[in-house]
């Protein structure tokens, strides 16, 4: 099905834009770019002019759908569409968290006394221009107040102060990966569910990485727990390879707010400074976007056959990324780190 034909549209909105193209065409305009200009299949308009040849301007008006009228007023309707695009359905008196059909269809019953089927209530939703999503999973903790703050006053600041200074900014973060982390899809026979073989022990490697909106990547593999010496042999080997003063931003990990941390940026006149975001607010961080890339996109989907070859191919996928800074400029295109191109 074409997404250009104009059965998405509403039959009010079809009615407009039939007689548009109509009269445009009367004027003497091309049915084609008329049809190029309002989005539709050029056999579409020819079909319209061939109803208006045969039964006037009328057979271009909205027609009442038949069939069986809808059990929900318009407000009740409306009502749905609030529920579920504005509510956790914990508000509501329910145990979980995500929407099903079903859980609307207890609502509306509840609510309305109107008693619907699965189905009818997963057509009503289509309708309402509603889909099943994955979502994105917050933490309660996040506080708004700060994540405003930090987007519309905090890293505008840091931003020009970095400009002034001639200072890189980059965002870090701290992720680990395990070899029993799998991740994607692959063909197979319809009923029979396709075996890939691995290992079957678990190790596990933490990496640290740094990214900026220029494209620049720069990380660090290392074993067993993030501390605070290997956060500043991190830290060193960024300086060593900026040119100008380093302006890191890093989230609320203990070690990134460890006196030794503190003292060792201290130290370096100025030529490392840390900036902490607000916690627990990881989707203001591009750097995320990079564990995502190597996690999901890269190592989830290999075969693992031992730590050695796990950590190669961390470190390959890492280094591949590295030379693709237009993959990493990329990352800050997600909506949510607007707030940094914006400054």
């Amino acid at each position: 099905m074409r997404e250009n034909d104009g059965r998405k549209l509403d039959h009010r909105t079809l009615e407009v834009l039939r007689l548009r193209a109509v009269d445009q065409v009367a004027q003497g305009a091309d049915p084609r770019e008329v049809s190029r200009t309002l989005g539709m299949h050029e056999h579409t308009v020819y079909g319209w002019l061939a109803k208006t040849r045969s039964g006037g301007r009328e057979a271009l008006q909205a027609k009442s759908i038949p069939g069986r009228p809808s059990k929900l007023t318009e407000a009740q309707t409306q009502q749905v569409y609030d529920w579920v695009v504005g509510s956790d359905p914990r508000q509501l008196a329910f145990d979980f968290a995500l929407w099903t059909r079903d859980m609307v269809r207890q609502l509306i019953a509840r609510e309305f006394k109107v008693v619907m089927s699965a189905s009818a209530v997963g057509r009503l939703l289509h309708r309402l221009g509603l889909s099943p999503q994955r979502p994105l999973w917050r933490a309660w903790q996040a506080d708004p107040e700060k994540v405003a703050a930090w987007k519309q006053t905090e890293y505008p600041a840091i931003a020009k102060a970095a400009k002034k200074a001639g200072a890189t900014v980059y965002f870090a973060d701290e992720a680990g990966i395990r070899s029993d982390h799998h991740a994607g899809r692959t063909w197979g026979a319809i009923g029979r569910t396709p075996v890939v073989k691995t290992t079957g022990a678990r190790f596990s490697l933490n990496m640290i990485s740094a990214v900026t909106a220029k494209g620049l990547l720069r990380f660090s593999t290392f074993t067993g727990s993030l501390t605070a010496e290997k956060f500043i042999a991190f830290c060193k080997r960024l300086i060593a390879d900026t040119d100008g003063p380093v302006f890191l931003v890093v989230d609320g990990h203990p070690v990134h707010r460890s006196k030794k941390v503190k003292n060792f940026a201290a130290s370096t006149g100025g030529r490392l400074r840390l900036f902490q975001q607000p916690g627990y607010s990881p989707q203001l961080n591009p750097d995320e976007w990079v564990w995502k890339n190597i996690k999901h996109d890269r190592v989830g989907r290999s075969a693992i056959t031992g730590p050695d070859q796990f950590k190669a191919l961390a470190v390959a996928a890492l280094r591949r990324l590295q030379a693709m800074p237009h993959i990493v400029r990329g990352f800050f295109g997600d909506p949510n780190l607007a707030y940094i191109t914006a400054a």
